[in-house]
């Protein structure tokens, strides 16, 4: 199974012409300073960025696996700050330098467990005591399609249910709610809301978003 460091090749064909979109909700951010330090970790092309720079954010970082996601952002919005992973999921900045990280359609990118885990766990890391965690992922589809892709991923591969294979090369994963719950058991969730999102290859899924803090 494939995890975060190792599909680079998919983003920087395929998917670096995709398009995403999960939602920001700012009434989350509503009592987030306007010049708190802000990562949007997986940044892909920066429409996170540019819609919190909209917003009044004036500190905001991105860094995210794909040069090419990061070059398209690069051309697209030259005066945001982009960076690419190295060695994901580690970043190159400090412990406790950010008050606020984004994480928006990343943990389905990341099949593994493990590799899941050491990317919250680097995520708390650069994050300041106090400071919050915004994630937003697709969860578990009940439809046909996702069932049987979900069941078929599994027998082959001994994968955990929701993990599947995108039809243009892709290893992605769906989760239960209560897994990604536990994977943030070191934060405190203080909020949680389900949506609906189009997904990069334009179907329509469900989503939850929870905002945790840094105990």
């Amino acid at each position: 199974m494939k995890d975060l460091g190792s599909q680079v090749a998919y983003w920087d064909t395929v998917g670096v012409s995709k398009t995403f979109t999960h939602p920001v909700n700012p009434d989350w951010l509503q009592g987030v300073s306007r010049t708190a330090r802000v990562l949007d970790y997986g940044c892909g092309y920066g429409r996170v960025m540019a819609e919190l720079g909209e917003h009044g954010f004036t500190d905001v970082s991105g860094v995210d696996l794909s040069p090419g996601l990061i070059a398209r952002g690069r051309q697209l919005m030259p005066d945001l700050r982009f960076a690419v992973l190295k060695s994901p999921p580690k970043s190159a900045h400090a412990s406790a330098s950010f008050d606020v990280v984004l994480l928006f359609a990343v943990l389905t990118c990341v099949p593994e467990a493990d590799a899941q885990r050491a990317l919250v766990a680097e995520l708390s890391r650069v994050l300041t005591s106090g400071g919050l965690l915004y994630v937003s992922d697709v969860l578990l589809q009940d439809d046909e399609r996702n069932r049987a892709r979900y069941a078929a991923h599994a027998q082959q591969f001994g994968t955990p249910y929701g993990v599947f294979a995108t039809d243009d090369g892709a290893v992605c994963r769906h989760h239960d709610l209560a897994e990604l719950r536990a994977l943030l058991s070191d934060f405190e969730v203080v909020d949680e809301r389900r949506i609906d999102v189009v997904t990069m290859n334009g179907h329509r899924s469900q989503a939850v978003q929870l905002l945790a803090r840094k105990r």
